[in-house]
């Protein structure tokens, strides 16, 4: 994968699409429903301003041996199946130029906190601890999902961009965590795939024998592993039966199992 810096740069870049969606947006569609059942717009940028100030905290702690985000993890404990969605009803309530400010602190103080990390150092997390760059992908893959969901419920088409590799490399990489949240044993063997960027790239992870293989456009792993659309409704291809069985549980994101979305719906 890229190094932190640039990764740090697709991160940015990714909220400033998102926020060009949203900075000019009438108070009311705030208010629009997303395809999150319960979340509007508000709670989606609520969400990412509360997640980033949270991945500051945990970068932070990973630098000076401190304890505030293990805090919030003892907090989020009695809570774990609500403490997210109650953290964007919050933020939710926040008039729109505030939140938007919010966010946009949010994301400067990430960064510079990821800069000032160790590279080796491991930044806590609600999943397994992650190093400075694979929390900047986790962080742009958040951007990313969530900002699907802004565009779905304003009727936006985004254009697909070279950052898909890293929401696409963070989905492959998870493919055993997808197990172990349901209980699954895990495949023992690599998968191999490849995926069509959005230039025409090939894109490709693990062994080119591999048996288990999944194929198609990047655009549409992403849409998978981040669950903002149904297997039913994308291009991906996959042979044998345990490549099958993964799509239909992929999960690119953090905390317990995502219920995914309907077939024919966007989002």
């Amino acid at each position: 994968m890229a190094d932190l810096d640039a990764l740090l740069r697709d991160l940015a870049a990714e909220g400033a699409d998102l926020e060009s969606l949203v900075a000019e947006l009438p108070q009311p569609d705030w208010a629009r429903p997303t395809p999150a059942a319960g979340w509007t717009i508000a709670h989606q940028i609520g969400h990412l301003a509360w997640t980033d100030e949270v991945a500051g905290l945990a970068a932070t702690d990973a630098r000076t041996g401190g304890t505030a985000f293990a805090d919030l993890l003892t907090e989020a404990a009695a809570r774990v199946t609500t403490f997210v969605d109650e953290a964007a009803e919050a933020a939710a309530t926040t008039p729109p130029p505030e939140l938007l400010e919010r966010w946009r602190r949010g994301r400067a103080e990430l960064a510079a906190a990821l800069r000032a990390a160790p590279g080796d150092a491991k930044v806590p997390w609600f999943g397994p601890p992650m190093r400075p760059g694979s929390m900047a992908t986790a962080r742009l893959m958040e951007t990313w999902a969530h900002g699907q969901d802004v565009a779905d419920a304003l009727g936006v088409h985004r254009t697909a961009t070279g950052r898909l590799r890293s929401v696409a490399h963070i989905g492959v990489r998870t493919r055993n965590f997808a197990y172990a949240v349901r209980e699954l044993p895990a495949p023992g063997e690599e998968f191999r795939i490849e995926l069509r960027a959005p230039s025409g790239e090939l894109w490709s992870w693990g062994p080119e024998e591999a048996l288990e293989r999944v194929t198609g456009p990047a655009l549409d792993f992403c849409l998978l592993v981040t669950q903002r659309r149904h297997p039913d409704d994308l291009a991906l291809r996959t042979t044998g039966p345990e490549a099958a069985r993964w799509l239909t549980i992929a999960q690119a994101f953090a905390g317990p199992p995502g219920s995914g979305r309907a077939p024919g719906r966007p989002g």
